[in-house]
């Protein structure tokens, strides 16, 4: 038992991690669905389009994801090794890292934007207007575009706070957003209070305002608590990262950029598989995801907990306790899956109701909910196993275990079933979350041999990166 549950100081400890990104995980994702719920009032096609381009604008918040925590490493250990300098260089590595692919982004969104939308609009004709929900997603995308310099510049901040242990700011600003989201979204989309009814647009302006806010707060505190983050003092004197540490953290982070991209990607494709059965299918997937997304907290905020605590151990040496630590982490993680997903099984026939669309998609969304619930307790294990991984620095075995097995089993499998089968759309989803099994044992084999336990802020001799 002490094997694999921590006593009442461990978990303590992990509480105050987790919790705070529990409630700002828990609170973003209900306004999500709230949100969600807003635009399905509306119409399924309006539903689809804005779902078609969040799952875009998803593969460029992990992107900036992947590129933060990636140097992130760095970060966690340098704190643990209490190196302010080091936690400098990597703030300004990522700076120029999350200018790039906000650059990168724009450009193509601009450009290929709207054929990117159409791709999901080529499934068979289920009585959804796929003309009309291109139309909507190509509105709502054109405003969307605009927060992306602010969800890049809060994740600056955010990333840097939390790898320092510091989970609470970075949930205060995220619960400030969701609010000002929520209002506007209300204001906006139905036209209340005098303003004009501006359907998905009126979304997208939502999430606009509500990432700026996000990044004000974030950045107002940062500057403003220089005494209890001593690592901000100075950290615009210069832009310059010295070109051995450059290095260093693009060998180590780049996979995990390119992890998060390729993985990010995979998602999408997968996304794209399943609607060549129809608009429906699009509509139920969104309804599904969103609620799935409420239920698996819990587990994220574990996998959140593994980076920091695993990682500040790696740093300060404690490689046992690294060891001990994500042991039973990993097993929090699967408990609190058990728990939830079982709540969320009970529920699985509720929140489709909520939405004004079609009974087939409400069906099809039912369906999806209830195999998410019954697999989050293994996508809890792999939630963990990824982190712990990660946590050590082996980013390269990271990207083999995470984004190559996506792209190599998961998309071909969904793709050709969905292309050259008959069998219902809810059975593919089912069997390809059967493949990931294989993904489990891989993991289960590698965190037991012990590959990732590595101090990467450290020289062989113990001194740290000059």
């Amino acid at each position: 038992m002490k094997r694999y549950f921590g006593d009442k100081a461990f978990y303590k400890m992990v509480l105050g991690i987790a919790v705070p990104v529990m409630i700002q995980n828990g609170i973003t994702n209900l306004v999500g669905l709230l949100d969600n719920i807003m635009v399905g009032q509306i119409g399924t096609e309006q539903m689809s389009g804005v779902a078609i381009v969040n799952q875009l604008i998803f593969i460029f918040f992990l992107c900036i994801f992947g590129g933060m925590s990636g140097v992130g490493i760095f970060t966690a250990q340098y704190y643990g090794y209490k190196d302010d300098e080091g936690i400098r260089h990597t703030f300004r590595y990522k700076f120029w890292l999350g200018l790039a692919i906000v650059a990168f982004a724009l450009v193509v969104f601009l450009t290929i934007g709207p054929d990117l939308i159409q791709m999901y609009l080529n499934g068979n004709k289920d009585g959804g207007d796929l003309a009309a929900a291109k139309k909507y997603g190509v509105n709502y995308l054109r405003v969307i575009l605009v927060s992306l310099p602010a969800i890049w510049l809060t994740q600056l901040y955010a990333s840097t706070l939390r790898e320092c242990g510091q989970t609470r700011v970075p949930m205060i600003a995220s619960l400030t957003a969701v609010c000002v989201n929520l209002v506007f979204n209300y204001i906006l989309i139905f036209g209340h209070f005098g303003f004009p009814k501006l359907g998905v647009v009126g979304a997208a302006i939502a999430t606009v305002l509500s990432r700026y806010v996000e990044m004000t707060v974030i950045i107002v505190y940062s500057m403003r608590h220089k005494q209890q983050h001593p690592y901000f003092n100075g950290i615009y004197s210069t832009m310059k990262v010295p070109a051995n540490l450059a290095q260093k953290f693009f060998k180590t982070g780049m996979p995990i950029l390119v992890n998060e991209a390729l993985w990010s990607l995979g998602v999408a494709l997968l996304a794209w598989a399943y609607s060549a059965r129809g608009l429906n299918v699009v509509a139920g997937q969104n309804i599904a995801n969103t609620v799935n997304n409420i239920f698996n907290v819990a587990f994220i905020a574990m996998g959140d907990a593994v980076a920091i605590l695993v990682g500040q151990a790696l740093g300060a040496g404690e490689t046992e306790k690294a060891k001990d630590w994500a042991r039973k982490l990993t097993v929090c993680g699967m408990i609190c899956a058990l728990f939830m997903g079982s709540i969320m099984f009970a529920t699985a026939g509720l929140f489709p109701k909520i939405y004004n669309t079609n009974l087939q998609a409400k069906h099809i969304a039912t369906l999806f909910i209830t195999v998410q619930s019954i697999t989050m307790t293994k996508d809890a294990f792999l939630h963990c196993t990824y982190f712990t991984l990660r946590s050590g620095g082996k980013t390269i075995i990271t990207f083999l275990f995470d984004s190559v097995f996506m792209l190599v089993i998961s998309v071909p499998t969904a793709y050709i079933l969905t292309h050259f089968t008959s069998l219902h759309v809810v059975v593919i989803f089912a069997l390809v979350h059967v493949a990931d099994l294989l993904k489990c044992l891989i993991g289960f084999i590698l965190i037991k041999k012990g590959v990732w336990v590595k101090n990467i802020v450290k020289e062989n001799d113990g001194q740290a990166f000059e």
